[in-house]
């Protein structure tokens, strides 16, 4: 999915080792559909060539105020009339020291102190040594460039290169890219809280076994990215899943169709959007077996009394919040067969606003699929694509009901 298609970023390199990230970085951008111009301060280029820089982002790299090949000689002015943000990464200690107090002594800092505020944003990735990290100077210095509209990113932790370990290392260039792509997308959930469920339930027979599905998780996380994106405050209640959390969205881990009912019922009432895309097992053991079950010389199967599992978009659809319109209600249905009918069905007896209808031996595991939107007013298809870029069209068209 083309996230940035036809945004223009100049990446900026300051001078420090975690320069060769920003190698990663802007293959990265630039994979995500984005026009990418390095820019360099003479620090920089001790740490990483401007030939492996323009290799990866296409375009020639600019070093010096002085480049000649701008006509007016005027690249500070030029590239950033045309950037939609200006990305310091790594952005050192002193660099930003320097962004702090106006100084513009080269290519990079001129850029940042003339760029049109209104229009091109700025974003600075930290990258230093934890000492200098966690300086008072440094903290002000922080502080101070939020005050004035720079987007200041937070750091890692972990093993630094000179030896030492804790925080100040740069982000990674995926966190740093789930981070530009959300400043850059349209903010139409701004204020809005919204709550989902995704992934499959595991029901335990015994402390071993246990009743699951093969849902992935990966359409309920890709929607939980794209709202973070568009603005709105994010509680994902996940089933157990290998995915990564998307940065910004609060999560909330749970094994059972019970935990995860209770986890959703606690936080209804602070949503304004409840999305039902978890595949919650329908039935669990009524008594579960307190340790591992044995085979028995006759291979004898064991036999365990099922009860059900509560309905969680029922019993959401029927909270008092609902009820009053205040809760836009969104559940999915996992077909093999008769899908509008089905879906149609489900939309009826659940209560909910939205049924999102699929196939569900098309989807389960894979990267893409096909959804159908069914609501009161008829249904429609959203055609074959990413789950990345289905998470983005539903939630646009969740967006605009809401408005």
């Amino acid at each position: 999915m083309n996230e940035l298609l036809n945004k223009r970023i100049v990446l900026g390199l300051s001078g420090g080792i975690a320069c060769y990230k920003a190698a990663e970085l802007c293959r990265a951008l630039v994979k995500a559909g984005a026009q990418v111009q390095v820019v360099m301060t003479q620090a920089a280029t001790q740490f990483i060539t401007p030939v492996t820089m323009q290799a990866l982002s296409n375009q020639p790299v600019f070093e010096s105020q002085w480049d000649a090949r701008e006509p007016n000689n005027m690249a500070h002015i030029n590239l950033t009339r045309q950037a939609d943000l200006i990305l310091v990464a790594p952005a050192s200690a002193d660099f930003m020291a320097k962004l702090l107090h106006g100084r513009a002594d080269d290519l990079l800092s001129l850029m940042c102190l003339a760029r049109p505020s209104s229009t091109t944003q700025l974003v600075l990735a930290p990258a230093m040594n934890r000492e200098m990290w966690s300086h008072p100077a440094t903290k002000r210095n922080v502080e101070q460039l939020r005050l004035d509209g720079a987007h200041v990113l937070g750091v890692g932790s972990g093993d630094q290169a000179c030896g030492e370990t804790g925080d100040g290392r740069m982000l990674e260039a995926d966190e740093i890219l789930q981070d530009v792509i959300c400043l850059l997308s349209p903010k139409d959930l701004q204020g809005k809280r919204l709550l989902l469920t995704a992934g499959p339930t595991f029901e335990a027979l015994d402390p071993v076994r246990g009743l699951t599905n093969r849902s992935s998780g990966k359409m309920g996380y890709a929607l939980a990215q794209s709202a973070h994106q568009r603005g709105a405050q994010v509680v994902l209640v996940s089933g157990p899943t290998h995915l990564q959390v998307p940065r910004g969205v609060n999560v909330i881990q749970v094994e059972s169709g019970q935990q995860m009912h209770h986890a959703v019922m606690t936080h209804l009432e602070e949503s304004d959007v409840f999305i039902a895309c978890a595949a919650v097992a329908d039935w669990r053991a009524l008594e579960p077996a307190t340790h591992k079950l044995k085979k028995n010389d006759k291979q004898t199967p064991p036999t365990f009394e099922l009860t059900a599992n509560p309905d969680i978009l029922a019993a959401v659809c029927k909270c008092e919040k609902a009820l009053s319109g205040k809760l836009f209600c969104v559940g999915f249905a996992a077909e093999t067969e008769n899908l509008e009918q089905n879906a149609k069905t489900k939309l009826e007896r659940k209560g909910a606003q939205v049924i999102l209808g699929n196939l569900a031996q098309n989807t389960l595991g894979r990267d893409d699929n096909t959804l159908l939107w069914v609501d009161a007013k008829g249904t429609f298809e959203i055609p074959n694509n990413t789950k990345a870029a289905l998470a983005d069209e539903v939630m646009k068209q969740i967006a605009q009901r809401l408005s």
